[in-house]
């Protein structure tokens, strides 16, 4: 567990500490980035995260409920967030020394806990794949959302220094899911509990998050080689991982 926590939180932390070296104006570096984690994420949740849930559950149409009950729920949260968990960035120069985005980081916040809830080690599963998988995914899809977090945070607040512990306290929300999952009594194998309602819950936000990354990296449906490869790649890592 230690390892997830670490990964999750210094992850964030490292992603928004790029705004001091790369220019936040210039990101056509993130798109392939943004790619191979949607191509990830969406492979991810069909493989695993869903037949996981139903597996545990015994009971898909639940298990669906919860999946459009996180699917509509994350486009609300995206009302408030504007998009950042999927590299938007929304810096103008009217939000300079604005404050603190508190809607955007709450609903960023609340997105990275449910994320770093479902991250529960299982010993049994019918399901292959499992735990570093999930892991890996939800730290990829971390780092634009962070990078794009904190170019919006250091233009509101004016400084590296007031926006980091602002990017601080996402970056501790998912781990704060993890740990909340392992002391609340959280039992994954528990049928019929808790744990694969949260899995379809979770399972609607990465498939809200992953199909719109897809959607805009290949406006009008026009896609570079580089986009290609990498969702490509995104895509054939999942298997891969979730094949173990």
């Amino acid at each position: 567990m230690l390892v997830a926590l670490l990964l999750l939180f210094g992850t964030v932390l490292g992603a928004g500490w790029l705004t001091r070296f790369v220019p936040t104006s210039h990101t056509i570096w993130l798109r392939p980035l943004l790619a191979f984690s949607g191509a990830y994420l969406v492979t991810l949740t069909l493989t695993h995260l869903l037949p996981e849930a139903i597996a545990l559950d015994g009971s898909a149409h639940r298990v669906g409920y919860f999946l459009l009950a996180g699917f509509f729920g994350q486009l609300v949260l995206e009302l408030f967030s504007q998009g950042v968990e999927h590299g938007h960035q929304h810096v103008h120069a009217e939000h300079a020394h604005a404050g603190v985005p508190w809607l955007l980081l709450s609903s960023l916040t609340l997105h990275a806990f449910l994320e770093g809830s479902i991250l529960v080690r299982q010993p049994h599963t019918e399901v292959p794949g499992g735990f570093y998988a999930v892991l890996a995914g939800v730290a990829l899809h971390h780092i634009p959302a962070a990078f794009a977090l904190m170019a919006v945070l250091v233009t509101r607040l004016g400084s590296f220094g007031r926006a980091l512990p602002w990017l601080m306290l996402f970056a501790a929300a998912a781990p704060l899911g993890v740990l909340w999952s392992h002391y609340s009594g959280l039992n994954p194998q528990e049928q019929g509990g808790w744990y694969p309602a949260l899995l379809g819950l979770v399972s609607g936000n990465f498939l809200h998050v992953s199909t719109t990354i897809l959607f805009e990296v290949s406006p009008e449906h026009k896609i570079n080689v580089r986009k290609l490869l990498a969702t490509l790649l995104g895509a054939a890592l999942a298997l891969l991982a979730n094949s173990h």
